[in-house]
């Protein structure tokens, strides 16, 4: 296993990939739409996410700011059997609060668990392992 992403909802999508990719010298890696649930995700990152964790803006269309409190959306982590790996989790005390089962608008078998604290994680089934590598350089801003 390993980190994929960190989700983060923003207010005003081209302001933050400006931000992330101008000032912080990262790159827009991909943006897609989705007009049935009326969102934008932006991924953006130093080096390709086949091989680095990065950060995925979510721009959902009807809100333009959020309290800080409710900025942070999740972490991200693969794993090759999802059914399997949510079975472990609760085996061992932990919470599933939303059970595999494809992502709305998408094909991508997801689950949701919480740690002690609450903090949400994304399990994403990926059969294939995904390289790790050293993280890249950041470009220049």
């Amino acid at each position: 296993m390993r980190l994929l992403h960190t989700m983060l909802r923003v207010g005003d999508l081209d302001r933050s990939i400006a931000f992330y990719t101008e000032l912080l010298g990262m790159r827009l890696l991909r943006r897609s739409d989705n007009s049935q649930y009326r969102y934008t995700l932006a991924f953006v990152g130093y080096g390709d996410e086949a091989e680095t964790a990065v950060l995925e803006l979510t721009y959902n269309w009807d809100t333009d700011h959020y309290e800080l409190g409710t900025a942070f959306g999740h972490l991200a982590i693969s794993c090759p059997d999802i059914v399997a790996t949510c079975a472990l989790i609760s085996a061992g005390g932990g919470k599933v609060v939303r059970e595999p089962g494809p992502v709305k608008g998408g094909t991508s078998v997801i689950a949701f668990v919480e740690d002690p604290d609450g903090y949400r994680i994304e399990l994403i089934e990926r059969r294939t392992p995904v390289a790790s590598s050293s993280p890249a350089e950041p470009a220049a801003a």
